[in-house]
């Protein structure tokens, strides 16, 4: 819909229907461009020139690519052939490398098919961090997957509505899947441990950004002053005591003159 804006981004719980919903969005819009019928009792699809994917995540051994690699060829082809009129299907970016790389490398595409090339792009991913992009960017909107929280665990509702999801509930899934109680119990404290020293970083982190910046000025005004190159290439050796104090206040007066 026209108020969601131009970029999506989607977020919400492992299972929860975030990869089903944007790849739905790829297969109604080639339905509509074909004359086919589509799942909806009213639809307007904008006039779309190319249909561009990056979802799944598996290395091509017979190609010598990793899982990463993949990734970032797939991404490339997006950035360097996209168009203002083209769709781009985005379900997670990133996730072959290390977490900072991964964010940073999200923002950064996020950043650019938003602000250079303006195609409309719903993007699924577990980088909460980047929600906050909607402060910044004009046609930029938050879309999260519902749920619902009960004592034995959580309920997907399969529905998408306005803001950002806080978490991705992967111990829930977890658990869902078998994973041992033992383990279980482990990933939660060590969840509740990481996420207590994220947030006592972020705070550091503003604390820093809030402190003004203290610049350190040189000694000397620069690396081709004379008293600098004097210094370098006196020998101490050939100098008495006295000698060497009579330089130390020469220096030191021409320094206050200049």
């Amino acid at each position: 819909h026209p108020e969601h804006g131009m970029f999506l981004l989607i977020t919400g719980p492992n299972m929860g229907g975030k990869s089903v919903y944007i790849r739905q969005v790829a297969l109604i819009t080639l339905l509509s461009h074909v004359g086919s019928f589509v799942p909806a009792s009213r639809a307007i699809v904008g006039l779309t020139d190319r249909i561009f994917t990056r979802v799944g995540a598996s290395d091509e051994l017979g190609r010598s690519q990793s899982t990463f690699m993949v990734e970032m060829t797939e991404a490339a082809n997006i950035l360097n052939n996209a168009t203002a009129s083209s769709l781009v299907i985005l379900d997670e970016i990133g996730r072959g490398t290390s977490t900072y790389d991964g964010v940073s490398i999200a923002w950064a595409i996020t950043e650019h098919l938003h602000d250079k090339v303006g195609c409309r792009t719903p993007f699924a991913t577990h980088y909460h961090e980047l929600a906050q992009l909607e402060e910044s960017l004009k046609k930029f909107k938050n879309l999260r997957v519902c749920v619902r929280e009960t004592p034995t665990g959580i309920v997907f509702l399969h529905r998408i509505e306005a803001g950002s999801a806080d978490q991705s509930y992967g111990i829930h899934v977890a658990q869902r899947a078998g994973v041992p109680r033992p383990v279980l119990d482990r990933a939660r404290t060590i969840l509740a441990d990481l996420e207590e020293r994220h947030l006592l970083s972020n705070e550091q982190e503003g604390a820093l950004i809030r402190r003004p910046k203290i610049i350190q000025g040189s000694l000397f005004a620069s690396t081709d002053d004379p008293i600098l190159a004097s210094l370098r290439e006196l020998d101490v050796a050939k100098f008495s005591s006295d000698q060497l104090l009579d330089l130390i206040i020469r220096w030191q007066k021409d320094l206050r003159k200049g």
